[in-house]
This record gives C-alpha cells, structure tokens and sequence, in this order.
C-alpha cells in the first residue's frame, strides 16, 4: 500500500521510540444524515490491517448524526451583540467573537456563566494566559463548528455540534466493521481526543501525539480520516 499525505504533513511521525505510517484517506464530502458505518465500510474497510487506528475527524461524525444547529434557529439578543466586540477572531473558523456562537454559548450554558467566562477571559489576558472563556463555558461551546463558509459554503448557515457519545460511536465501528478507531477534534491550533475504541492501549497524550500536525488539514483535502500504521522494520 502507498501512504499519501497532504502537503505540509509528513506520512512518518514517531511516538515514545516507534515510527507510525499515516495516509490521508480522501472521501467524497461527507453530508448530514449519512451513515459513518458505510463511510468506514467503503473507505477505510478495503485498506484496513489489524492493529491500525483510524482517526476520524469529529465533523463527520456529526454530521452522520445530524448533530447540527441552523443560522435561522438561533435568535441574537442584545448580550451577544455586546460581548461579541469583545472576543478575539480565530483565523481557524468562527469563534464567539461572532455573534451567533456567542448566543449559542448563551443559549448552551446560560447568561451567567458566559458573563463570568467574558470577565475572566479579559483579567486573565492581561497575564498572557489565553483560552480561560473557552475553558469555562465548556466543550460543547467551544467544539461547535460551521457558521462558516470562507472553505466550504454548504457549512455558511449551520453550525456543526460535537459528536454524541464519540467513544460509543468508536466501539460501534470495532464492533461492526473491526476497525479500530478514534474521534478527534483538531486544528492547526491544537486536537483533542473526544473518544476511542475500547480496545485501544495508548494514552490519550500517545494519541495526541499520532495527529500532533493536524494531518486531516485545514482546507478543502477532503481527507477526514487518517488511518495510522506501526512501520514494520523492513519497510
């Protein structure tokens, strides 16, 4: 098998002393509604090798489960108008310094602690420290993508929400296809393992480590899953 990855990212990546083969499989553009069993059946299936770990990409997973929340839902009041001046705008997609991901902040986990999180945000910069909003309203907050169409136009009026029981999903795919897996949320910024087959023996921090550059992209790649094989001494 030939091991394709996108430019910028190197196929080889070692963690803790062993050397790992990474190839970007390219899918068609995943939608809402459709099936993740078929997705890993028709991609990932015909290449797969006992011991190799697939990492997928949170958003199709998602978007399989119809984990979304549309422009048109949401309603901006006068709070996320007034808070949105005030957070910072990441390159990597849309963040609260829009208003509509602030009001779904608002509307996820409440007035109150959007507020408590904004106050802290801005003492806590003034000493360099960064992320202090996204730590205190929480995962579902700060995992929500989409609202953005400067990559993909179909995501300019949805909102794309975490995937639900990731780690469920994960022993889902082992237990039907025998593939093992995981679920990772990740930028160029920084990834985070949101859940993973049972039957899987590396620390989280050993994971991180397999996608540590983002080897999904950033862009158009259309390469959602990457699937990781320990390098055999003779290759």
């Amino acid at each position: 098998m030939e091991f394709y990855m996108n430019e910028g990212k190197k196929v080889e990546i070692e963690v803790k002393g062993q050397t790992y083969l990474r190839h970007a499989i390219k899918t068609r553009f995943v939608k809402q509604g459709e099936s993740y069993i078929e997705i890993f059946k028709e991609y990932v299936l015909p290449i797969y090798e006992e011991g190799d770990i697939v990492s997928s990409s949170e958003k199709i997973i998602a978007l399989c489960q119809n984990r979304i929340v549309k422009r048109e839902d949401i309603k901006i009041g006068f709070w996320a108008k007034l808070l949105s001046k005030f957070a910072s705008h990441p390159s990597t997609g849309v963040g609260v310094g829009e208003t509509i991901k602030m009001q779904y902040a608002i509307d996820t986990v409440g007035l109150f602690k959007v507020l408590w999180a904004s106050i802290a945000s801005a003492i806590t910069k003034l000493f360099g420290k960064k992320g202090v909003f996204y730590e205190i309203v929480g995962q579902e907050v700060s995992g929500l993508d989409g609202f953005y169409d400067h990559v993909w136009q179909e995501y300019g009026d949805i909102g794309i929400r975490l995937p639900e029981d990731p780690t469920g999903v994960c022993n889902d795919i082992k237990q039907q296809l025998g593939i093992t897996c995981m679920i990772v949320d990740a930028n160029d910024l920084g990834q985070e393992i949101l859940g993973y087959s049972d039957d899987i023996s590396l620390s989280e921090e050993e994971l991180k480590e397999l996608i540590k550059d983002n080897p999904s992209g950033q862009g158009k790649e259309l390469t959602p899953l990457i699937l990781i094989r320990k390098k055999k001494e003779n290759e």
